[in-house]
């Protein structure tokens, strides 16, 4: 039986959470058109007959000397250490830049076990031509693979060739698991998507969740969280006009927490603000984990 981890790499907006959730059939990692939106190690798994992978989602890899960008550059680092393979997504929309060639300087060390996916190819701004010509020039003995987490176009390769390449080995979760996230960090991540969503300018960086209570009383789950901001002006882009904003992410998270547990959802949602978190070192760990 083949076993392995393996992390998941890439710029920022590749595909990388929704080629994830496409290969393991679930929801497992959050999206959105806002570039960065994981911040943890998502681990998302598939059971085939051939054995289990554990994927590990992580953070797109960006330029930025901020604080927490370059903390989240660190999660992607410390992932190519704990994993046995590395599957590197490229968005072929987009040409590579200096942040591609500095992730391909990264993975040259680890070139023995990577495999590619070169993603969005059934965008009609994919260039995959411009985007091979790139790997075949920096990674030439890596193999790639055409794909699409929309459609999901090039999966069925891309997990042969990720099993091909796995090492032996006992399989790490049951065979009814497909991610290993404990359910106050799901909620959390659930919130935080559907607010990401529904904001704008610098909110959508600005902000994170943090669950308070989660307790279960007879038939009913109930939820209060709060979703922090860095300035009072984002704290009112987040409650919106009359509570209109806050009031439609609670409606949406509540009803895709509704999936997640055999009970009833009450959900509260508050807003609150910490000034400049993104530049404290105890909230970025512990939102990082």
């Amino acid at each position: 039986m083949k076993a392995a981890f393996v992390s998941i790499v890439g710029r920022p907006s590749a595909g990388k959470s929704t080629l994830l959730n496409k290969m393991c059939g679930y929801k497992v990692s959050i999206t959105a058109s806002v570039p960065q939106t994981t911040r943890n190690k998502i681990r998302g798994i598939v059971n085939r007959e051939e054995g289990q992978i554990v994927f590990i989602d992580t953070p797109g890899f960006h330029h930025n000397d901020r604080k927490f960008n370059i903390m989240l550059k660190d999660v992607v680092r410390s992932s190519l250490k704990e994993a046995d393979l590395v599957l590197y997504v490229l968005d072929t929309t987009r040409k590579p830049g200096i942040e591609e060639q500095d992730l391909v300087e990264l993975l040259k060390d680890h070139r023995d076990r990577i495999i590619i996916a070169l993603n969005k190819v059934d965008h009609s701004h994919s260039a995959v031509e411009e985007v091979t010509a790139f790997i075949t020039e920096n990674l030439p003995e890596v193999r790639w693979v055409q794909t699409s987490a929309v459609t999901g176009e090039g999966l069925d390769e891309l997990l042969s060739g990720i099993y091909s390449l796995s090492p032996e080995g006992e399989q790490m979760y049951p065979d009814d698991f497909y991610t290993d996230q404990d359910p106050e960090f799901r909620v959390s991540e659930i919130i935080r998507e559907k607010a990401i969503v529904r904001t704008r300018e610098e909110v959508p960086h600005a902000l994170y969740v943090d669950i308070a209570d989660m307790e279960v009383n007879e038939d009913t789950l109930w939820i209060r969280a709060f979703l922090t901001v860095e300035r009072e002006s984002q704290k009112g882009i987040l409650v919106g006009r009359g509570g209109q904003v806050i009031k439609e992410i609670r409606q949406a998270a509540q009803k895709e927490i509704k999936g997640l547990f055999p009970y009833k959802i009450h959900l509260d949602l508050r807003v609150k603000v910490n000034p400049k978190w993104r530049k404290h070192d105890g909230v970025i760990r512990r939102l990082l984990g």
